[in-house]
């Protein structure tokens, strides 16, 4: 479809095989929307893991500025990491909108987007846009260096040690996400590790330690209620050593923003991050829920760099 003068061309990255394939079942409904509510558009379909930041880059070669991602949280993760990691077009002149399509939608929670396709597109007819900060995770894989950019919360410690089971054993849906939670806290073992923000330095056993630019995580959780998108700044949240026992216990506060009221939960907010372990264990890392690697840990933030239309 051509553009119009007056509207954005879209290109738009899918992921057939979001929330169990919602997404290819339901593609024929979205694309009767889009051409009735007079979306320009063009579309292309993730086939593999990695596969949608290949995809950015084709749109931006092509002289695409507006993307347009359907999907779940680890669609939006990917895509924007294409977007920021890609070398053709500074990240200031796109404009990224999520139609979310998967089982926590947790980042597009954060700005009150719809799940509905007919609301979402409509509301995204409007235009309105946000500047978001963005995070840069170093971090070690197989003896390597790698880096990472990330949109939403990074998870350490025993979020890291679930991020690397889900990527073996994926969950289907959000209870099976729960159960698997609650199944893999029996299998996991404190490590002791240090943090280090702004000029801080802070050495225990650790159950958690989150990074956050937003609020939620893993299907509505709230581990970082202190996040702030665009004050560029990291949310940082760490809990020492608690029983097992105690972590289910406190299960309500992980999803109604009090988690900060426990003895042994602190937040922080930190413009720099970094996270060693101590001893031989090293302390394990996800980003947006995909499993990246492990100790030792840098964050950087990049200020309102990502533009979010709403």
């Amino acid at each position: 479809m051509q553009a119009s003068d007056t509207q954005p061309f879209w290109h738009i990255i899918a992921n057939p095989a979001a929330r169990g394939g919602a997404v290819e079942r339901q593609w024929p409904q979205i694309e009767r929307l889009l051409q009735e509510l007079g979306f320009a558009y063009t579309v292309q379909f993730t086939e593999r893991r990695g596969h949608a930041a290949r995809l950015v880059e084709n749109a931006l070669l092509k002289g695409g500025r507006f993307i347009l991602g359907i999907g779940g949280d680890g669609s939006n993760h990917e895509i924007v990491h294409g977007i920021f990691s890609q070398q053709f077009v500074s990240p200031s002149e796109i404009f990224y909108a999520m139609l979310p399509f998967g089982t926590g939608n947790d980042w597009a929670r954060q700005y009150g987007i719809p799940t509905d396709p007919r609301l979402r597109l409509k509301r995204l007819l409007e235009m309105k846009s946000v500047q978001q900060d963005i995070g840069l995770v170093k971090y070690q894989r197989e003896g390597q260096t790698q880096s990472r950019y990330f949109v939403n919360v990074a998870g350490m410690a025993y979020d890291g040690f679930i991020g690397k089971k889900l990527t073996e054993n994926p969950a289907h849906n959000k209870a099976h996400y729960l159960l698997k939670v609650v199944q893999y806290l029996r299998e996991y073992k404190l490590s002791k590790a240090r943090i280090i923000f702004d000029g801080q330095s802070v050495e225990d056993f650790f159950y958690t330690i989150n990074i956050g630019l937003c609020r939620y995580s893993g299907g509505g959780m709230q581990f970082v209620p202190q996040s702030v998108p665009d004050d560029g700044l990291f949310a940082l949240t760490f809990a020492r050593k608690i029983s097992k026992l105690e972590v289910l216990i406190q299960t309500p506060r992980f999803y109604n923003g009090s988690i900060l009221q426990h003895s042994k939960i602190e937040g922080h907010q930190a413009r720099s991050i970094r996270v060693e372990h101590i001893g031989n264990t090293p302390t394990l890392l996800e980003a947006d829920g995909e499993f990246l690697g492990e100790t030792p840990v840098e964050f950087e933030i990049l200020e309102k760099a990502l533009r979010v239309v709403l």
